[in-house]
């Protein structure tokens, strides 16, 4: 068990500092950003990257999920080959039909995006090429990261995000303070990493499909593409909602509060992406289910002091964003503990994953998203921001319950889900606190008092005892 702690470090140590690296890239750039842009023009930005968003989902249409596992599930290195290939080609044509889409209807879209306003169909067109090369680059770092090359998937990833971020300064700084200067930046520097990558990609671009296994992966994560969809409401439909019945600067303001609520991502992000390949490794070990549930209990723990420090640490951090900025730190807290759950489902849902009962997952995400809608357009037009944030932690909050119950039963892992949520429940009605303090301007002292109330819950629940339990200890199922 040492060992497999050791390698799940080990990688998740590297993946941590790409992540680091790359989340230090975009924490840099974002008060560059909100520096040459109003609240108003940055709003521009968020509506096109969440349509970019929902694109996104639609190519990769669960593909991630499957290969992950018919890559592991054979030896074979021409059956691996030809499952990637497959990805790559599916995933290409897909971005084929979207950008055909945007050629053909392009004003039209932009009117639906911008509340009539066909004018900004340019800022589709290159997301569009964007997506088409990045689609390419993306597959071939998954890879890697299958075949354990960490070290290169961290240059490569860090190096795309170091371009991508130098070339959005030089069109913002010399040719176009708008959105359009962002995305060009995103191109140059995503087109270069394609060009820099070709050699290695070229042997899965060969045109070579085999359908027989093309339908056994599709079957694996067509079940998937209906949470993606779910994702991407859950996440990103509230902007729309927020442009419909509020205004872009408030859309820009609440982009700007998920932004940096990301930063919870520094201490997930690494785990996240060793997490699949090292939990499908040794699934099957006898001693995995005790190991999965000290994980859990651990990065539960991670995320609860992670977000209470992002809450207390706010009204400072936020003013680097300019003073347009500044209303949007009471919402980023909040905002992080969501974005928390969007990582802690992964891990919890591992059992489905394990049995193949993805589907389960799928018909979650959509009731919870049908939810979600009803939350938003019920809270956004009285509550503006405040809504959406409500919306969106509550949505997760739900998922994960669900979720979790079921995986459970596929696969048991010994963790008390009863301890987990009062946890969570104490950290949010903590991280509430915090805010009521910073907006009144009461004392320091209670935020302070907001920290020990989450440690006494911590040691009162014994959270050490799971932590160091051993299998003969771990209550059967």
């Amino acid at each position: 068990m040492l060992a497999q702690f050791k390698r799940l470090g080990a990688d998740s140590l590297l993946y941590a500092f790409m992540n680091v690296g790359t989340k230090l890239i975009a924490f840099i750039m974002l008060p560059i950003y909100t520096n040459f842009l109003s609240t108003t023009k940055y709003g521009y930005l968020e509506i096109i990257d969440k349509w970019t968003a929902m694109l996104t989902f639609l190519i990769i249409f669960g593909t991630d999920s499957a290969l992950s596992y018919y890559y592991f599930d054979t030896k074979d290195k021409e059956k691996r080959l030809q499952h990637v290939r497959n990805v790559m080609y599916f995933r290409l044509a897909i971005v084929g039909l979207l950008a055909l889409a945007v050629i053909t209807a392009g004003p039209q879209i932009s009117a639906m995006l911008f509340k009539g306003d066909s004018s900004h169909v340019d800022l589709l067109y290159i997301s569009i090429a964007t997506l088409l090369v990045d689609t390419v680059t993306i597959v071939v770092l998954m890879v890697m990261r299958f075949d354990f090359k960490t070290k290169k998937v961290v240059i490569y990833t860090v190096a795309k995000m170091l371009l991508m971020a130098v070339f959005s300064y030089l069109f913002l700084k010399y040719m176009m303070q708008s959105a359009a200067g962002i995305l060009w930046g995103r191109f140059a520097g995503f087109g270069l990493i394609f060009l820099l990558m070709l050699s290695t990609s070229w042997k899965y671009l060969k045109p070579k499909i085999d359908m027989h296994m093309m339908k056994e992966m599709l079957k694996y994560a067509a079940p998937l593409v209906p949470a993606s969809l779910a994702f991407w409401v859950i996440a990103n439909l509230s902007v729309f909602i927020l442009q419909a019945f509020q205004s872009m600067a408030e859309v820009g303001i609440y982009g700007a509060a998920t932004r940096l609520a990301m930063i919870i991502t520094l201490l997930t992000s690494g785990v996240q992406m060793a997490w699949r390949p090292y939990s499908m490794n040794i699934k099957d070990k006898p001693s995995s289910p005790l190991l999965f549930s000290k994980i859990y209990m651990a990065l539960l723990l991670l995320g609860i002091f992670g977000i209470m420090a992002i809450a207390t640490a706010m009204p400072w951090v936020i003013r680097i964003l300019g003073e347009g900025y500044y209303e949007a730190y009471k919402y980023v807290g909040l905002v992080s503990a969501a974005v928390f759950l969007n990582f802690y489902y992964l891990i919890i849902s591992s059992g489905l994953f394990f049995t193949k009962k993805t589907s389960f997952i799928s018909l979650a995400f959509g009731i919870i998203a049908v939810v979600n809608v009803v939350l938003n357009v019920a809270l956004i037009p009285t509550f503006s921001i405040w809504g959406a944030v409500a919306s969106y932690v509550i949505s997760y909050m739900l998922a994960v319950i669900f979720i979790f119950r079921k995986s459970q039963k596929e696969y048991y892992v010994p963790v008390s889900f009863g301890k987990m949520s009062f946890l969570f429940t104490v950290m949010l009605a903590a991280v509430i606190g915090i805010i009521y303090v910073q907006e009144n301007g009461l004392s320091w002292a209670y935020q302070g008092l907001a920290w020990l109330i989450v440690v006494a819950a911590i040691v009162i629940s014994r959270v050490d005892k799971d932590l160091r339990k051993k299998a003969a200890e771990a209550p059967a199922r």
